[in-house]
């Protein structure tokens, strides 16, 4: 009998080994083929993850349910089930997340790694004494503000080549979604409020990360633009805010830079979450914007996994038991059919097909790290947008070498946001650490009084990890210097800097006091400070060390000079140091307007107040998104976008409502006169052109912005639109520069609900050559015969007839 057992399973082996060698093979074999020969369980596994660290296996409601008490243990066991941040110790130490392998049909696992601002996995490992740091770039917020294409690129470029050396595959990013609320907690790292200047710059981003060979993840598609219930509001919009703002950015990067993979959001539209929307990821994405590649969920995204594969969401991420285990049992019982399942299959495999773990890229584990530095330091200071310089504060004379530094921001600068944003770097430079390379000294009595205050502060906190601290915890409140340390402060040094510092994270939004406005604290410092200075004849600078917008016109006549920082990654205080020396002369542009007060923001109304929000209630409770509720609650459960188009300068501009610094708006330590103004149309395409020169008496570049006005007599719009822009090289006292922007007819056209179509206007326009929304600087008359650019279908449409804004 042993023997009869022994001869069976040796031919059972036999025959096994027998299959596996017969088994169509990944990249020998057509993919349809390996895709026939998978049985439902493999179908099953390959179209989730492979899981992460402490995850549990539940669904995000049961694993809220189980997560009501508050201690750190019990927060950091809520944070991993409800998909705060994805992190997986498979393959790459700290990495998001991993694909299913099927070794049989040499189909192997790729890497998905975070995220918008660098690589972010673990920089140690067991076993080993080397480290893995990763460059902290710049924020995206302040990659927007170049307003460079080709930077941006090149920051791509040293990105992608970290993803590479790292021994990933996927980098989830870059992050897009539209700045509609100063207040989105994530504002830093998307891009804008224009949708054409954040699809610009994510283009030009995918392109230079995916030049590597590695691909990227475009997110949150679409319309993540809260984070308080990002698990599962309901964004309520009409199909003209939807076409036009919120999905516009995308269809542009779709169509300019072919990422490989598109990541869609936790929440839902009009109704139906994005990750189980047809309409959103077949009709609109596929069919209309002709994207080839593969759609993945965010991590824990969605509620029906079978309803998402159904939907042409692709891969589900990270991956949980229960959706293997619902998805197998529809295939089995023929709810889920094998061609919805295979067409998801076919374009993870074409995905895994072109990665460099299945080409055996050899890694290395050392990307140049130093020459990656040099990139994200001449990023930054490219980025930094200069909001004020009277009586030319800035830059610093020679004669000014002692400077007294106020707001523990300048001792401990922030060099990015939390969450998924965040990246695991070697170190951060300071303001003072900048200002110091730089030959600078400072007021040793206010560094380490704010320092020793920053210590206490810190060790009265709730003992929580990193992130989940950065999701409940309100920032420190600044130090407020007395009388006697400011006076003292003034004898001995030239001139004071004032940093106000901001951090935000995902999983939740800012508050308007004490975040977006000011806190009293630093009121009274600012006041003080700059009262103290300027009645010993001296100067007085601050540094915004912010993750967004931030209120700027109750204070800003105070100091002599602001200087936007945004945040700047690992090399922030070298960036400054070389701005506030003149080593660098400020080009930063803004990509957002900064209103006089928030509740001039008209998505104000329709968005979470979070000073009323329990966050650590909210974080058990899984942001809002818990089971069913008899009523759901506004701005949480559901958000009605009722500005409509009328998001940032299209408001304000088209609404006659003041701003403290309009949309576009930077300074420079010289000037520019724009001239010759010259616009030609060949078919279908504009073409405008003008001559910029450096009138002034230092080196410098110039952003030109093209908006045009379109007639707005058969079709509701906006005052103006940017339509272009173009950065000019470097340009010295003296030198001119022709500008050249281009557009076609089709850019210019509006979304009409009506015929579900993409039309022009006829009638008369404006091109309006800019140096911001607000300071137009030419203008060239043009016209156009109106036309249907485009049909396409009538899909996502609100349920309910929104109240909307009109002109």
């Amino acid at each position: 009998m042993n023997r009869l057992l022994l001869t069976m399973g040796m031919v059972a082996v036999a025959a096994t080994t027998l299959m596996a060698q017969n088994a169509p093979q990944l990249g020998k074999d057509p993919v349809a083929k390996v895709v026939a020969a998978m049985t439902n369980e493999e179908k099953a596994s390959f179209l989730v993850g492979t899981g992460m660290a402490g995850f549990s296996g539940m669904g995000m409601e049961d694993a809220t349910k189980n997560a009501t008490k508050t201690s750190d243990k019990d927060m950091q066991a809520a944070a991993s089930q409800i998909g705060i941040i994805g992190e997986t110790h498979q393959l790459v130490d700290g990495a998001a997340g991993t694909s299913y392998a099927i070794p049989r049909l040499g189909i192997p696992s790729f890497v998905m790694t975070d995220g918008p601002a660098g690589v972010r996995i673990n920089p140690t490992r067991k076993g080993t004494s080397q480290t893995y740091y990763c460059t902290a770039f710049p924020v995206g917020i302040l990659l927007a503000s170049t307003w460079n294409k080709a930077l941006v690129n090149s920051v791509g470029k040293a990105m992608g080549n970290e993803v590479l050396e790292y021994g990933c595959d996927v980098l989830l990013a870059p992050a897009m979604n539209i700045h509609r609320s100063p207040l989105c907690g994530r504002n830093f790292e998307y891009y804008s409020e224009d949708p054409y200047l954040a699809g610009e710059i994510s283009a030009s981003m995918v392109k230079g990360l995916q030049s590597n060979g590695v691909g990227v993840s475009v997110k949150h598609f679409a319309a993540n633009n809260q984070e308080i219930g990002r698990m599962g509001v309901d964004s309520r919009m009409s199909a003209r805010a939807l076409r036009e703002i919120y999905l516009r950015g995308f269809e542009r990067v779709v169509k300019e830079a072919n990422p490989w993979t598109i990541m869609s959001s936790y929440n839902k539209i009009n109704g139906t979450y994005t990750s189980q929307s047809y309409d959103l990821l077949t009709t609109i994405l596929r069919d209309e914007w002709g994207f080839k590649g593969m759609v993945m969920t965010d991590w824990m995204g969605g509620k029906d996994a079978v309803a998402q594969i159904k939907a042409g969401n692709d891969l589900l991420m990270p991956g949980m038991p229960n959706q293997k285990a619902a998805i197998l049992k529809a295939l089995n019982d023929g709810t889920l059919s094998q061609a919805d399942a295979n067409k998801c299959i076919t374009r993870i495999l074409n995905t895994i097909l072109i990665s460099p773990r299945y080409k055996k890229y050899a890694y290395t584990d050392k990307p140049d790290l130093k020459a990656h530095a040099v990139v994200t330091r001449n990023s930054a200071s490219e980025g930094m947008v200069l909001l004020k310089n009277d009586n030319n504060t800035l830059p610093l004379a020679k004669n000014l070498k002692k400077i007294a530094a106020f707001g523990y921001t300048s001792y401990d600068f922030i060099a990015g946001g939390g969450g998924s944003g965040d990246v695991n770097e070697a170190y951060t430079i300071s303001l003072v650490d900048g200002l110091q390379n730089a030959g600078f000294t400072f007021d040793n009595n206010l560094k380490e009084v704010n320092l020793k205050y920053l210590t206490d502060q810190k060790a009265k906190q709730p003992k929580l990890s990193p992130l989940i601290a950065g999701m409940i915890l309100k920032r420190i409140p600044d130090y407020a210097p007395t009388a006697d340390e400011i006076n003292a402060s003034v004898a001995s040094n030239d001139i004071a800097f004032i940093t106000i510092g901001r951090n935000s994270t995902e999983g939740n939004d800012r508050q308007v006091e004490g975040d977006f406005n000011l806190s009293q604290s630093e009121q009274q410092m600012m006041k003080n400070v700059c009262e103290a200075y300027h009645k010993a004849g001296k100067k007085v600078v601050v540094i915004l060390n912010v993750a967004g917008v931030i209120e700027t016109a109750s204070w800003k006549e105070l100091p002599d000079a602001i200087l936007l920082a945004w945040q700047g990654g690992q090399e922030g205080g070298n960036s400054v140091a070389d701005i506030l020396t003149g080593k660098v002369n400020p080009s930063g542009k803004l990509p957002s307007s900064f209103p006089m007060s928030i509740t001039d923001v008209p998505s104000t109304k329709n968005f979470p107040d979070a000073s009323k929000i329990d966050a650590m209630k909210m974080m058990t409770q899984g942001f809002g998104a818990s089971g069913e509720k008899k009523e759901l609650e506004k701005n949480t459960d559901y958000t009605n976008y009722e500005e409509g188009i009328y998001v940032g300068y299209r408001y304000f501009d088209s609404f006659g409502v003041k701003v403290s610094y309009p949309f576009g708006y930077g300074m420079s330590y010289t000037k520019f006169t724009y001239s010759n103004p010259v616009l030609t149309k060949k078919g279908n395409l504009i073409t405008v052109s003008c001559t910029v020169t450096n009138s002034g008496k230092v080196a410098g570049k110039e952003v030109v912005e093209l908006y045009v006005a379109a007639p707005g007599k058969t079709m509701e719009k906006p005052a103006k639109e940017l339509r272009g822009f173009a950065k000019t090289a470097l340009l010295q006292p003296g030198k001119s520069q022709v500008v050249t922007i281009s557009f076609t007819d089709a850019e210019l056209a509006s979304f009409d609900e009506a015929s579900s179509s993409w039309v022009t206007e006829s009638g008369n326009y404006q091109a309006l050559i800019a140096a911001s929304a607000t300071d137009i600087r030419l203008t060239k008359p043009f016209t156009l015969t109106g036309r249907t650019i485009e049909k396409v279908h009538k899909v996502m449409l609100p349920q309910e007839t929104l109240t909307l804004l009109k002109k």
